[in-house]
């Protein structure tokens, strides 16, 4: 178990990487698409130039990235209920993410606009929870009819 977490973090780091350069980019573009901004006006603030900046969003990014994918490894605990899995997954990666996004700059410091965040995320990772569910259902319910098959293949 911990090998397997241990590569999906450092699977998940790049990728952690990747998103956050796609959302600047996206971010970017609904700006205006004039100019790239790499980082939070207020992050390039508090860290004194956009370099610095860039640098802690990409080494949180990749922290958060790391946590995203290695927490996956909380629904292989079989005797764990799927509520169960579902909580503390959904509070491993909503900690990191919620509490460097706000340092960062990527959530509003406006009750408003953190809320908006919140909501925003939540509803995500219900998109992608249910997605997943529903996904990981039918592949099952093909499993089960194959082994059904089988036995009546072997009863004959």
């Amino acid at each position: 178990m911990k090998k397997k977490l241990l590569f999906r973090c450092l699977m998940g780091a790049p990728i952690g990487v990747t998103v956050s350069l796609i959302i600047t980019i996206f971010f970017s573009l609904c700006l205006g698409g004039r100019e790239y901004n790499p980082a939070p006006p207020e992050l390039v603030e508090l860290c004194g130039n956009t370099v610095i900046a860039v640098i802690v969003q990409l080494l949180c990014s990749l922290a958060i990235g790391a946590a995203s994918a290695g927490s996956s490894v909380i629904f292989e605990i079989e005797k764990w209920s799927l509520l169960k899995q579902t909580l503390v997954h959904f509070g491993v990666i909503a900690v990191p993410f919620f509490g460097l996004g706000y340092l960062l700059n990527w959530v509003s410091h406006q009750p408003i606009g953190a809320l908006a965040f919140v909501g925003c995320f939540v509803a995500v990772y219900f998109i992608m929870w249910i997605s997943i569910y529903f996904s990981i259902k039918s592949k099952v319910k093909k499993m089960n009819m194959q082994l059904r098959e089988i036995r009546q293949d072997d009863i004959k």
